[in-house]
């Protein structure tokens, strides 16, 4: 492993142990928990695509004329994963992103998606739907990152703040509760996205963050800050899920 990489990982053990031993996991107990949960989570799923297509827009060709930009080996980094966050397969084995196989799983506990479709169907460039003061705070960290149009910065959000945090998260989520009110669709999502960032995701954005920072301190530094706003935000976020359970 790159050593900035283990040093980053060292520096941010304080504010990860706080999301993977939140005092959330404790209280799902019942299928109207977890539904409580997914419809305040889904909003993070939904942005979490932002962050990646944002990457995709600044390291690979997404217009026509099609030309080659930047380096070969981001762009198969980053591709490689849009496929299975943006194409992959659902229970069914039908073609679905992961957001819509979370609104599937909500809706089979009886989770209201209303809320989140309405948000993204006004959801526009430039645009952002006001939900609540929680959820309006945790977007507002992702997109300051995707707007500030620095690669690493995004990289690192998506990364250290989400991608690279997952296994963690949603193992403990697992762990926590049981399987017998209609939560099929939720326990493949979560074992899906186990397997996922867990196995082939993690590894490729850590070597994205790599490529992308090479030799530059600020941008190291850069990385490190913003894995640590974006992990206090999920914080926050796990914190509102919390007193809505509360």
């Amino acid at each position: 492993m790159n050593p900035r990489i283990h040093e980053i990982n060292k520096s941010l053990t304080k504010y990860r142990n706080e999301i993977t031993n939140h005092a959330l996991y404790k209280k799902l107990n019942s299928a109207k928990d977890i539904a409580v949960l997914m419809e305040h989570h889904a909003y993070a799923v939904w942005d979490f695509m932002s962050l990646l297509k944002a990457l995709q827009s600044l390291l690979t060709c997404t217009s026509s004329p099609w030309k080659p930009v930047g380096d070969s080996k981001v762009r198969r980094l980053i591709n490689s994963i849009v496929l299975e966050e943006e194409s992959d397969v659902d229970a069914d084995d039908n073609p679905s992103s992961h957001y819509e196989m979370y609104l599937d799983a909500m809706k089979q506990c009886g989770a209201n998606t209303e809320p989140v479709e309405k948000f993204v169907a006004e959801v526009n460039e430039g645009y952002i739907p006001s939900v609540n003061e929680g959820i309006d705070s945790f977007l507002n960290t992702t997109f300051s990152v995707i707007d500030s149009q620095e690669p690493h910065k995004i990289a690192s959000a998506f990364t250290f703040g989400r991608e690279d945090l997952i296994p963690d998260m949603f193992t403990a989520i697992v762990d926590e509760y049981n399987t017998e009110n209609n939560l099929d669709k939720f326990v493949y999502y979560l074992e899906r996205h186990i397997e996922l960032d867990g196995g082939d995701h993690g590894p490729l954005a850590l070597e994205l963050i790599c490529s992308l920072c090479g030799d530059d301190e600020k941008k190291w530094s850069e990385v490190e800050e913003t894995a640590i706003a974006c992990l206090q935000a999920r914080k926050k976020l796990w914190d509102l899920i919390l007193d809505n359970l509360n």
